[in-house]
C-alpha cells in the first residue's frame, strides 16, 4: 500500500480525538492497517517469522448412517 498519498496530521496529547477518517474506511482497509501488528504479535508470542499456514492435517470423517 502506497502511504504517500494518505493525509497526515500533527496532534498534541491533550487534543480531542477525531475518528471520522477511521469510520470512512472499509473493513478490509482496517484489517490491512493492523495486519503488520498481527504478524509482529505472532512472532513475539510464538517465535514465528512467517504467517501461519493452512493446516492440512485437520480432517472430518463422516460415515453413512447405520
Amino acid at each position: 500500500m502506497d502511504r504517500s498519498t494518505l493525509p497526515t496530521r500533527k496532534r498534541r496529547l491533550g487534543d480531542a480525538e477525531d475518528h471520522t477518517a477511521l469510520l470512512r474506511l472499509t473493513p478490509s482497509a482496517r484489517v490491512e492497517m493492523v495486519w503488520p501488528l498481527t504478524l509482529q504479535a505472532w512472532a513475539f508470542f510464538n517465535g514465528l517469522a512467517d504467517e501461519p499456514r493452512l493446516r492440512r492435517d485437520v480432517v472430518r470423517v463422516t460415515r453413512c448412517g447405520r
